[in-house]
């Protein structure tokens, strides 16, 4: 393989993550962008609240697929660098959060990111999702508990024993999400379940 050849895998992770399947899916079924209402984003959860939980149930497997797909199709070559696979995991993301083909508007990459766990190491995707559960119900707050997830699962997955292309991918699709996030920090969500504003007595 020439030298150039590993990087082909990057960039599908990229033409992947970009295809924005909330914003397609959303356009068909009601006729409307999905990131002009609800959190802004194109998501899942933005997609079950303006078209309903059947067509969000279907972008979630999609974006799920579009990350699992690439990863899958570099995990176990020989004839790659080791640091391809997290690469092209984090340009799964990349490209899901600043997809080329939707104007560099898309979504915020975890169901891609999953994906790309699940092509690598299922017990890896169980504990990642079981750490941004457990900091949604505790902070309360969907963004923070995101930024911090993608902070901490790499040390939980080292102190876990899971040291293969997992912990790696964790690292560079960690870091991605948490940049991502950021931009909602202090944002005041009123739009999402467990983020709702409780309301004034």
């Amino acid at each position: 393989m020439t030298l150039i050849a590993p990087f082909l895998f990057p960039l599908l992770g990229y033409l992947f993550g970009s295809l924005p399947f909330s914003v397609w899916v959303t356009r068909f079924a009601k006729g409307v962008d999905v990131r002009n209402a609800g959190s802004g984003h194109a998501t899942t959860t933005n997609t079950i609240r303006q078209a309903g939980f059947g067509w969000g149930a279907l972008v979630l497997v999609l974006d799920i697929a579009k990350g699992f797909i690439p990863v899958w199709l570099a995990v176990g070559r020989d004839d790659i660098p080791p640091y391809i696979l997290p690469l092209t995991a984090a340009m799964v993301v990349v490209g899901h959060c600043w997809p080329v083909f939707a104007q560099f508007r898309g979504g915020m990459g975890l169901a891609a990111a999953g994906g790309a766990f699940l092509a690598v190491n299922l017990l890896a995707f169980l504990i990642c999702l079981g750490i941004l559960i457990l900091l949604v119900l505790v902070i309360h707050h969907s963004a923070r508990a995101t930024v911090l997830t993608g902070i901490v699962i790499a040390p939980a997955l080292w102190l876990s024993g899971i040291r293969d292309a997992s912990f790696w991918i964790a690292v560079a699709v960690g870091i991605v999400i948490a940049v991502r996030f950021m931009i909602d920090w202090n944002r005041q969500y009123r739009e999402l379940w467990l983020d709702r504003d409780k309301p004034k007595s």
